[in-house]
């Protein structure tokens, strides 16, 4: 069959084009601002892109294809998208096509949640692979272990990252709705995407949905100390639930619970401790209960807790997930990917765990949909407390960034200018600080800004990471 993705560059629909071209198809796509890493990605695979939405690509590129799978980048009033519902042309969401092409008659691991969906599905895929099973995933980032965010393989396993994101224009429904696991990870759950949902209560009716297409031989992993969580079960729950959780919050309360020194527990009795690779170590808590969720749901696809336990031992994360970018001055530059405040207050503090008392100099692009419309600015303070210093971007912003960040006094400051913001940053920088830039996008490629910012104060070089 001929292909032609509308919205390829993103990480979700990219992955549908190196799957719909590794079983087969010939694919084509295009995009808005077509770049690398995803543009290069994909002209490996030799799968031509073109940049834009001109209706033109009916008549070239896209005259000989058969079906237009869909993006939720793309909306009524663009260009192709009008050409398409013109010509009466057959199209279907990213979501749909991968149910019907892809996981019809798999056992499908679906890991949903508000945070960590992309370390826990990196995690799942990774055990299930070290245990034989070669299963095929999609993901939302490119695991080091695999080296790419989506692969067709044989296995009947598939491993999803099942996001409660809007599915297209033509259908309002979560992603997640399509893919009808056997097993679901529920990671936790909280306000997000404030531009398609106008409260919390609206996405737990949506993972109640998911809950629905989950069988009763199947099995739901569910992070037992989240109320939210625990309202959605309440509206209805027809599958066995697995509950996991942190030893010293919830005592012998979940199924599964994990020590801070890495013990795990399955109804009380020892199941074995997790011990991270000291080359890619996952820091904090919230990564011991994503290894704790991932462990869980291989057990349902028969994976023995002690296998599971090796292949974490030689996990190395997930490219944008507490990765180290390099060293200059003596000043270590990480990129994470956390944007929601949950997520860069536990970023921050797994980096504390980590560094101790060394300076955190915390750098913040709030450039999701929802940081954009301001729904969370109130919360921004208390999540950038843990760092000495943070410095937030607001180019684009639609609302007063410094009057958000007011109660962090001196410690916090703004810059609608990206040079101006590196060059603060290394003003500030001394040997031994840790640099930390949380951002959902490219960010104008600061990393390299500031590690050359830094080695030139310095009177030195960067050293990048390896």
């Amino acid at each position: 069959m001929r292909i032609h993705i509308l919205g390829v560059c993103g990480t979700f629909m990219g992955g549908i084009a190196a799957i719909a071209r590794a079983a087969g198809h010939a694919v084509t796509g295009c995009d808005a601002n077509v770049y690398p890493p995803m543009s290069t990605q994909l002209a490996a695979m030799d799968i031509p892109i073109t940049d834009g939405w001109d209706a033109a690509q009916l008549d070239d590129i896209a005259r000989d294809a058969e079906l237009f799978v869909v993006g939720n980048v793309v909306s009524r009033g663009n260009p192709l998208m009008e050409a398409i519902l013109d010509r009466g042309s057959p199209y279907v969401s990213g979501p749909e096509w991968l149910r019907d092409h892809v996981l019809a008659g798999k056992h499908v691991l679906a890991v949903a949640g508000t945070h960590g969906k992309t370390t826990t599905s990196s995690m799942l895929a990774w055990i299930l692979d070290c245990a034989g099973l070669q299963p095929g995933f999609l993901i939302g980032g490119v695991p080091a272990d695999f080296g790419v965010s989506a692969r067709l393989t044989g296995s009947r396993f598939f491993v999803v990252e099942a996001d409660e994101y809007d599915t297209a224009f033509f259908d309002k429904r979560s992603k997640f709705v399509h893919y009808r696991p056997r097993t679901a990870i529920l990671n936790n759950l909280e306000y997000d995407h404030a531009d398609i949902f106008p409260d919390l209560e609206a996405i737990e009716t949506q993972f109640h949905h998911l809950v629905r297409t989950v069988p009763k031989s199947g099995r739901l992993v569910v992070n037992g100390q989240d109320a939210a969580l625990a309202r959605v079960l309440a509206r209805g729950c027809w599958s066995p639930v697995a509950r996991f959780g942190a030893a010293e919050t919830v005592g012998t309360g979940p199924d599964w619970t994990i020590g801070v020194d890495g013990e795990i527990r399955l109804g009380g009795a020892p199941q074995g401790t997790l011990a991270w690779s000291p080359e890619s170590p996952q820091l904090g808590a919230h990564n011991r209960l994503n290894a704790l969720a991932a462990i869980a749901a291989a057990h349902h696809a028969g994976v023995p807790v002690e296998t599971s336990l090796v292949a974490l031992a030689r996990f190395r994360g997930v490219a944008r997930r507490m990765q180290a970018r390099g060293v200059a001055g003596g000043v270590t530059v990480h990129d994470d990917f956390a944007h929601h405040p949950t997520a860069i207050a536990t970023t921050i503090d797994g980096l504390r765990r980590a560094v101790g008392g060394a300076r955190i100099l915390a750098v913040l692009e709030p450039r999701s949909n929802t940081m954009k419309l301001g729904a969370m600015k109130d919360r921004l303070p208390g999540s950038l407390e843990g760092a000495e210093r943070s410095y937030c971007y607001t180019a684009n912003l639609g609302w007063d960034a410094a009057a958000a960040l007011a109660p962090l006094g001196p410690r916090a400051s703004v810059h609608a200018d990206l040079s101006d913001l590196v060059a603060a940053v290394a003003r500030e920088a001394r040997p031994g600080d840790h640099v930390l830039v949380m951002r959902n996008g490219g960010f104008g490629g600061v990393h390299a800004k500031l590690l050359a910012a830094l080695g030139a104060a310095s009177g030195g070089s960067a050293t990048p990471a390896p």
